[in-house]
């Protein structure tokens, strides 16, 4: 067995032939590249049983060989990879089960009758790679590059594989992450953590690719350095998949929570106060606040526009087009790698990060909610929507956080300030007036809002 971690990196058919060429990748090619054309067949049972036991069992076939692999899936954040892989050699184009042992079959198939494995789907096409080697201080780096183009098919529907595979073969994960931020700085590069297999199963099933990573387990506990880390990690992994998903099927909704996980990201990054001093997180803010800012009113517009529903999908392959959301995905997972956020902080600011989140959490909810001041708004509703972004750090860590919280009717209190920051947000009439009066004041009876704010 060999751990493998990788990330795999969405591309256009130019942007594989400008990779094969680029500066960067050709001064630290230590082999050259070598072209192998890979066959694939993957192997489940009819009911998908080893899909659900999140492991992928392939046959290849490279040139006169022939190779057994079964990967685990592992652990998959923000499109950085890790999983474990094992490989049999075999003598011919046929499916090993006896290899299939224990120590690397899950437990929660040991009662499958391995003879039920069946053909699924394949993923045929041609691979370039190289090894691609430097020095990162004192430490060497080798990684092999891949660029591949090609298709996974099933039946007769198929899907294009066309994206650059960064593998670690020695040094540390950071610097997969800081190559492919090198790289993505001029070339629309976009994190995408759908394994092959993932895509085959997509087609084979167009539900079963998950769009959210599962939610961190978050204690009161906990630091606050770890939980933001974890919540961030979540936001952004989502965001990815969420693209990668609307970039497949062009569904609005998905566009709208893609949205939606950016929106809770910023306010995540803007709620730390001196635990993330503005300097360590401005790049980030203001690549978020573009991206928002294009993106907000036409999800907006689109909640009562067929014809802006219809027309996203060209535009969002526009953006994909282009470096920037690839390029703020990848600066992003480097900045949570390294924890950037604590960089130079002072010592107020050191006790914060360490501060544990039960009794952090509680005092910045205290501060926001009282900052709002829902009786001025009741009186002047006009002025609410300046208080969007303030609901926003309320709202995501109400969302992601609350259940960490000892105080009661939380559910109900992420509910209502939901309702009515929905309501800051709608264009004005009497009637809305009217309706962010009732909703301050509904907000403000609840028991929560009443003990955060006392």
């Amino acid at each position: 067995m060999q751990k493998e971690t990788e990330i795999k990196l969405r591309a256009s058919r130019e942007t594989l032939l400008a990779l094969r060429d680029h500066p960067l990748l050709k001064k630290r090619n230590k082999s050259g590249w070598q072209r192998h054309e890979l066959f694939n067949q993957y192997f489940d049972t009819p009911a998908r049983e080893l899909a659900q036991a999140e492991v992928a069992l392939r046959l290849r076939r490279d040139g006169e060989q022939f190779i057994q692999t079964l990967k685990s899936r592992g652990q998959s954040v923000a499109g950085l990879s890790e999983r474990n892989e094992w490989d049999w050699y075999l003598d011919k184009a046929k499916l090993d089960t006896k290899k299939l042992t224990d120590d690397c079959w899950p437990t929660s198939l040991a009662e499958l009758d391995k003879k039920t494995l069946k053909p699924i789907f394949t993923t045929d096409f041609v691979r370039e790679k190289a090894e691609i080697a430097w020095g990162r201080g004192k430490a060497k780096v080798v990684i092999e590059a891949a660029l591949d183009l090609g298709k996974v098919s099933v039946g007769k529907q198929s899907e294009e594989i066309c994206e650059l595979e960064l593998e670690l073969r020695q040094g540390e994960p950071e610097a997969l992450l800081e190559l492919a931020a090198e790289l993505a700085a001029d070339l629309a590069l976009m994190p995408c953590d759908i394994s092959k297999a993932e895509r085959g199963y997509r087609l084979y099933d167009t539900d079963s690719y998950s769009l959210s990573l599962p939610a961190p387990q978050l204690e009161a506990t906990m630091p606050l350095d770890d939980a933001f880390a974890a919540l961030a990690w979540q936001l952004l992994g989502n965001s990815q998949r969420l693209a990668e998903q609307y970039r497949f099927n062009g569904h609005w909704k998905l566009l709208a929570e893609w949205l939606q996980q950016l929106i809770e990201l910023r306010a995540l990054l803007s709620s730390l106060g001196q635990a993330a001093p503005r300097a360590t997180s401005r790049e980030l803010r203001e690549q978020l606040d573009a991206l928002i800012q294009d993106w907000r009113p036409r999800v907006d517009a689109g909640r009562d526009d067929e014809s802006v529903r219809q027309t996203a999908p060209e535009q969002f392959a526009a953006e994909l087009a282009e470096p920037r959301w690839g390029l703020f995905s990848l600066r992003a997972s480097l900045w949570l790698l390294r924890r950037g956020w604590t960089a130079e902080r002072n010592t107020r600011g050191n006790r914060q990060g360490a501060a544990e989140l039960g009794n952090w959490l509680p005092r910045l909810l205290g501060e926001e909610a009282e900052a709002l001041q829902l009786l001025r708004y009741q009186q002047q509703p006009e002025d609410l929507a300046e208080q969007r972004p303030r609901m926003e750090r309320l709202l995501v860590w109400l969302h992601l956080a609350r259940a960490t919280l000892e105080l009661p009717e939380a559910d109900r209190l992420y509910g209502e300030l939901g309702k009515l920051y929905e309501l800051a947000g709608q264009p004005l009439s009497d009637e809305l007036l009217d309706a962010r009066i009732e909703q301050a004041r509904v907000v403000s009876t609840v028991k929560t809002w009443k003990m955060l704010t006392k």
